[in-house]
């Protein structure tokens, strides 16, 4: 069933809602590169959701009406490095709960846990400061998009590392060619993703 946003709830003119529904109106706002950051990579560029202040609500809102859900409502919202940080931050200040970076290796002064993964054009190394989230609590993982799993999947193990309960991953986009989204699922992290761009 589509996601559709009740235009009641939402700053967004009930106009741009009622014939699209959220997924394919956030779509026609994402750009996609080719080749880059690699020969044969198509990447997809959020950065247009963003810079239009309409698109960007009706973004952020899909994901807030979400985890206002008694049953879904995180103690502390986990972004990753680097567009996860645009979503995460502004997703747990409306929630009214905490926010965690999750960054690429060296930027955290404290002292760190750290997990390395491989992606589809290369490797990378994550961190967590060893302090920054605490035992029992219920955390929203969130990135840009899910492609082949590793940056989230790395993520997860950071935070269950120091005892943190990783209820949902969630991102804007799923590229499931990739296997990403099929590999996180079966490692039993349920997942919500707006956008699905198999086949294209």
């Amino acid at each position: 069933m589509p996601f559709v946003i009740d235009p009641n709830r939402s700053p967004t003119p009930p106009d741009v809602l009622t014939q699209q529904t959220v997924s394919q109106y956030l779509r026609s706002h994402i750009r996609t590169v080719t080749d880059w950051p690699a020969p044969s990579v198509q990447f997809r560029d959020i950065t247009p959701l963003l810079r239009n202040p309409k698109v960007f609500r009706v973004l952020i809102d899909a994901f807030v009406h979400r985890y206002m859900d008694p049953a879904l409502r995180p103690d502390v919202v986990a972004g990753l490095d680097a567009r996860g940080f645009i979503l995460g931050a502004v997703i747990a200040y409306e929630l009214n709960v905490g926010f965690v970076p999750i960054r690429k290796k060296g930027k955290l002064p404290f002292t760190t846990v750290q997990e390395t993964y491989e992606l589809e054009y290369g490797s990378a190394t994550v961190e967590l400061h060893t302090d920054a989230v605490h035992a029992g609590q219920k955390v929203l993982l969130i990135d840009d998009l899910i492609a082949t799993g590793g940056t989230m999947m790395a993520g997860r193990k950071l935070l269950e590392r120091l005892g943190a309960y990783v209820m949902e991953g969630a991102a804007i986009v799923d590229l499931p060619e990739l296997g990403g989204s099929d590999k996180l699922r079966a490692s039993g992290l349920p997942l919500f993703t707006l956008i699905d761009f198999s086949g294209h």
